[in-house]
């Protein structure tokens, strides 16, 4: 049997599209030859839909839509995903469901049976979990195990359900099993992923073919990194990650029969995230724009190293014609840091200008001259020029259509060292789940062949130049320690009595996680961070702000 895995960007909410791109789909693999042709998890309303599944219309429309390619499938089968209607009068309203469609009809419905909830995940506030065994789909002479994501990696925070659903699908002894998933990015998971498939063909000796979304929804990225594992678990397809690809297998060829590894795989191997990164911010940036319908993005150009990042990435998302770059220097902006914004900015070739802020800055100062006469320079008139420059940049942006990109990394997040409604706004954020030491890492990769960003931008101490002779370090630890901190917090999870076992500092670890938990409110009120890390700022990590927890 052949098989194509189609590994689409959807849109969520666009049925028209994301059904008409299906049916083109079905037409392909129909046209190569193909028996089946494969779609990922809940494919026709696209993933995440959220709160859309409570409005009926939406499930009358993703109903409609698995009609309508239904009637395309005639010489062709599909599988696609879907949410279906629970007709029991108890338990959730919906099911999320895997279609399988062949001779212009619906042959077969199979639901989700471990539904995820934890992190960005939240299917179990809108669907019922499956509490039957689903059945072996049988076509073409071949018994198809179909599952949908957790269902094979078994996982379920559900406690009334905790069968395996692949041991009691195996008790049909299928000839292989088909997977659609929306399985969001993170720097660690194509790996994780590929351990799950391999250990499921491994262990009950049958093929796994995989097929997952690709495409940024706002701050959650899909990889796509669609595949097929032989029997033995060995990786012998897979498919392009960060964009759409399409691929034909058949089953019984030599790579399944006689376990063959796929040769010249581009699979990542632990410790290559860079390039991930790289690749799955500029597809983060790309799409959310176009998605979105935005066209132009604007930033400010300090010449440090996190405009400078930002504004290489969104060139290369979005073209060099549709990026502006912004230098707004004050009275603490040194010379060497304008040439390193003029340098880049050459080096790109984007449109830029600069406007300072002395002229502005001056006239609040007067304005508020006779409150403040007594009082000393402080953070307060720090905050002040911050402001002042998201003000000229959402003017811009007002005036003439762009989005303002945030430029504050992961690191000055985490820590609050930044400026609400000042350096902390933007339409997105680009660098928001990147720490600064991963800055650094993939400035160096972005410098890779030749010099982009300027080499003092990278090398010289990071500062906010707000204040004479100021340095990130005067405010915080060195960003090498600062950042492991932060690890074990937010990605690992780690607790103060945990992290100083890890042989940090106590003065320094209470004094960040204070930091940390205190700028829970500043997080509340940043754009979306597009997703990079296990662990995020946003719809994944939910703290509360009022919370005090350091002991």
């Amino acid at each position: 049997m052949q098989i194509a895995l189609a590994q689409l960007n959807y849109r969520i909410g666009d049925f028209e599209q994301n059904v008409a791109r299906i049916i083109d789909g079905i037409h392909k693999a129909k046209d190569a030859g193909a028996d089946l042709a494969v779609f990922a998890e809940l494919s026709v309303c696209g993933y995440p839909p959220r709160d859309f599944l409570e409005f009926d219309d939406f499930i009358e429309k993703c109903y409609q839509g698995i009609l309508r390619i239904a009637e395309e499938c005639n010489g062709i089968a599909a599988i696609v995903g879907s949410p279906s209607l629970n007709p029991a009068d108890k338990g959730k309203p919906l099911y999320n469901s895997a279609y399988f469609l062949s001779e212009g009809r619906i042959q077969s419905v199979i639901h989700k049976t471990l539904l995820p909830n934890y992190d960005v995940f939240d299917e179990y506030r809108y669907f019922e979990p499956n509490r039957l065994p689903n059945e072996i789909i049988e076509y073409k002479g071949r018994r198809i195990a179909l599952t949908i994501c957790e269902d094979l990696w078994n996982i379920s925070d559900d406690p009334l359900y905790v069968r395996n659903p692949m041991d009691e699908l195996t008790r049909f002894n299928p000839d292989l099993i088909i997977n659609i998933a929306a399985s969001p990015f993170h720097y660690d998971q194509p790996v994780a992923r590929f351990e799950v498939l391999k250990r499921n063909a491994m262990t009950y000796g049958i093929p796994v073919f995989y097929v997952n979304h690709v495409g940024g929804q706002t701050e959650l990225l899909f990889d796509g990194g669609s595949m097929a594992v032989n029997a033995a678990g060995e990786l012998v397809a897979e498919l392009n990650r960060f964009s759409e690809d399409f691929k034909i297998l058949q089953t019984g060829d030599p790579e399944f029969e006689h376990q063959i590894p796929f040769p010249g795989s581009r699979f990542p191997v632990p410790g290559s995230r860079i390039p991930l990164i790289h690749d799955a911010l500029v597809m983060g940036i790309r799409d959310y724009f176009s998605k979105m319908g935005f066209s132009k993005a604007i930033l400010g150009l300090s010449g440090g190293i996190d405009s400078a990042l930002t504004l290489v990435l969104a060139a290369e998302a979005l073209g060099k014609d549709n990026v502006k770059a912004v230098l707004l220097p004050s009275r603490f902006s040194s010379d060497h840091s304008i040439k390193d914004a003029l340098d880049l900015a050459a080096n790109l070739g984007v449109d830029h200008e600069t406007i300072p802020i002395e002229e502005s800055f001056m006239a609040i100062q007067h304005s508020l001259e006779p409150q403040f006469s007594s009082q000393p320079f402080n953070l307060t008139e720090e905050n002040m020029q911050a402001r002042i420059r998201a003000v000229i940049l959402m003017a811009l942006s007002n005036k003439f259509g762009y989005i303002l990109l945030n430029t504050s990394n992961k690191s000055e997040a985490a820590v609050g060292y930044g400026t609400l409604y000042g350096d902390m706004c933007g339409g997105l954020s680009v660098l928001g789940d990147i720490y600064k030491t991963q800055v650094y890492e993939l400035s160096r990769y972005i410098n890779r062949e030749k010099e982009i960003i300027p080499r003092n931008s990278i090398s010289k101490p990071p500062s906010a130049e707000l204040r004479p002779g100021q340095k990130d370090s005067d405010s915080l630890p060195e960003y090498d320690i600062l950042d492991k901190v932060l690890y074990l917090y937010i990605e690992e999870r780690k607790g103060p009595k945990e992290i100083l076992e890890a042989g940090f500092d106590e003065a320094v670890v209470k004094r960040v996680l204070n930091l940390v938990n205190t700028s829970e409110y500043k997080r509340y009120q940043t754009p979306p961070i597009l997703r990079v890390s296990p662990k995020a700022f946003g719809m994944g990590r939910r703290m509360p702000i009022v919370g005090k927890y350091l002991s």
